[in-house]
């Protein structure tokens, strides 16, 4: 059995509802590099200062910033290691979990909690993204209880969100010499930790796809599908 490696957030894909296996299949034979996939470069700027801001406040004072201590008695933040130092090997499947949460912190109890910061409004859309941010989170925890973070006692998510209202009475607080500030709001939503249940069969369904030599059968719901057999049909006509 050859060994696989899978990110702890490609892993989480296989609980969104509209998961769809060939796709995932034709993802890992293309080795994760797929055609016309553009990511804005602004968006890890914004993931990179979320980051800074939490761990420079702690370097200034000496304590969490305020909005993160409604999850949990936190002491400190703590180093997040780099993804080819933050992984384990799963001996049943021969598969490689890894990856680097955006933050790890230190309880008062000893404990490590993990947090996934994303910058976004709290909406249907992601909503439905919910269960992949769920498997990835549980995915962190799963890799930092084997990994030098035993134990982990908690998961959660952190939304950024973009506070947009712009009012004749709040335009000269937003405006600078020769730009603007756009604001953000912290909104915290925990997330049910249970790695050990969660991320095993996880595992082995992504072992049993990723060994199979044939593609999988077309998903009629996947938008992606159709989109491929469309440019498949245009380049062989």
């Amino acid at each position: 059995m050859t060994i696989t490696t899978i990110s702890c957030k490609d892993l989480g894909a296989l609980a969104l509802e509209k998961f769809c296996p060939r796709c995932f299949w034709i993802k890992r034979r293309c080795e994760n590099k797929l055609p016309f996939q553009i990511f804005p470069g602004i968006f890890n700027s914004i993931d990179g200062y979320t980051k800074k801001i939490t761990n420079v406040h702690y370097e200034k004072k000496s304590s969490v910033p305020k909005w993160l201590l409604s999850f949990d008695d936190f002491i400190k933040p703590v180093k997040v290691p780099h993804f080819s130092k933050f992984f384990v090997m799963d001996s049943e499947t021969n598969i490689q979990l890894r990856g680097s949460p955006d933050e790890i912190m230190q309880k008062n109890d000893g404990s490590y909690f993990i947090i996934d910061y994303k910058t976004a409004k709290y909406t249907d859309v992601q909503d439905e993204l919910l269960p992949m941010y769920e498997v990835q989170l549980n995915a962190y925890a799963y890799v930092g209880n084997r990994c030098n973070f035993n134990p982990v006692s908690g998961i959660g998510l952190v939304y950024y969100e973009p506070q947009t209202d712009l009012t004749l009475d709040n335009l000269d607080a937003r405006l600078l010499e020769d730009g603007f500030y756009m604001e953000f709001t912290g909104k915290l939503h925990k997330v049910v930790l249970d790695p050990d249940r969660i991320i095993p069969p996880l595992l082995k369904q992504v072992r049993k796809i990723v060994d199979s030599n044939t593609m999988p059968p077309v998903s009629e719901s996947c938008k992606n599908c159709t989109l491929l057999d469309k440019l498949a049909q245009i380049i062989t006509s």
